[in-house]
């Protein structure tokens, strides 16, 4: 049996398969082919793969060294079904991001600088750059430290994540509509894309307080809101697709800026994602955008706590007008194991 190099990290609140793009077919069908299988995917329990029966542990990024000047590596990430053979590729992942840059160390394809380490990093999803910063004395990424992240426990070592050119990832435009705030089926909402296409609905206007554990009796009413809005920001049919994900908004609770339940795409999300969060602040600082109202928005510069399942995740976000600026965000990562990857073999 022939298997392939893989490192298992967890990055935030996710978990995926790290891979360097030259230990995978580089036909796009035949990796995909591959990835299922190593996933366990299709199969709610991905019994006979290293998936974790969930979307945010369904999840691959492969690396590579950047082909241009403005970046030491390039990141492509690859959302994987669990139940459903699918791969995608449209979105961005900012938890799996946070571990790309201990993985290029660990693979030699940066150098390590000291106490710490910089390593630029092209998303690929979108052609983004984010520089992750993280701690590497001796010359060896270290995994250990004292930053806490909700949804993760323990702590461990602090990585700091700036990004750049993230507006509009997917969509073209920060407001992909035109608009800062549009109706859909009657409830309004604001479409933004600052590195994730999301559509902002108040909870109130769905019938929800925005601080539920399960809504999942509304997967009906949030794919209809999420299949209009798509087509609004020009994403097409996104039937089948993971994007744009929808989140419900409410006042925070817990000293945060602002409460969101969010769903990836139809199943509500343990936290949020990085992209995500960093969106939704984004949207908070626009005049007249859905969930503004609601806001407890922080002194200028400060950044916003986006609260969420499993605790809050705090983003900063810097506008000129409706130009991002600048946005960052701390995370954690950590490596699980490294080795040797079995898939099953070929139906």
């Amino acid at each position: 049996m022939s298997g392939v190099r893989c490192m298992l990290m967890r990055g935030g609140t996710s978990k995926g398969a790290y891979f360097l793009a030259g230990d995978l077919p580089s036909d796009p069908a035949e990796r995909d082919g591959l990835l299922l299988r190593i996933m366990g995917t299709p199969d709610p329990r991905q019994i006979d793969g290293i998936g974790g029966a969930h979307p945010l542990t369904s999840k691959v990024a492969i690396v590579s060294r950047s082909a241009g000047p403005d970046a030491d590596v390039d990141y492509l990430f690859l959302q994987l079904g669990v139940e459903e053979p699918a791969v995608s590729d449209r979105q961005n992942c900012g938890n799996l991001l946070a571990g790309v840059g201990p993985f290029a160390v660990e693979r030699g394809l940066v150098p390590a600088g000291g106490d710490s380490t910089r390593v630029r990093i092209r998303m690929v999803n979108s052609g983004g750059v984010a520089t992750a910063t993280f701690p590497t004395p001796g010359g060896a990424v270290d995994y250990a430290g004292g930053t806490a992240i909700s949804g993760v426990p323990g702590t461990a070592a602090r990585i700091d994540l700036d990004f750049a050119g993230t507006a509009g990832s997917a969509c073209g435009a920060l407001l992909p509509t035109g608009r800062v705030r549009d109706v859909v089926g009657g409830i309004e909402v604001t479409c933004i894309d600052n590195g994730m296409p999301v559509v902002v609905a108040a909870a109130s206007d769905l019938g929800a307080t925005g601080y539920e554990t399960d809504l999942s009796h509304m997967r009906d009413r949030i794919q209809a809101l999420r299949l209009a809005a798509g087509e609004l920001m020009g994403l097409g049919d996104v039937a089948a697709s993971s994007i744009p994900k929808t989140t419900l908004v409410a006042p925070p609770r817990d000293g945060g800026t602002i409460c969101t339940r969010t769903f990836i795409p139809l199943r509500m999300h343990a936290s949020i994602g990085v992209l995500g969060a960093v969106t939704v602040a984004t949207a908070l600082l626009l005049d007249g955008a859905v969930g503004r109202d609601l806001a407890e928005l922080p002194p200028p510069g400060a950044p916003l706590g986006i609260e969420h399942l499993a605790g809050r995740l705090d983003a900063a976000v810097e506008l000129d007008g409706t130009a991002v600026r600048r946005a960052a965000v701390v995370r954690t990562a950590r490596k699980l194991f490294d080795g040797t990857v079995f898939p099953r073999s070929s139906p």
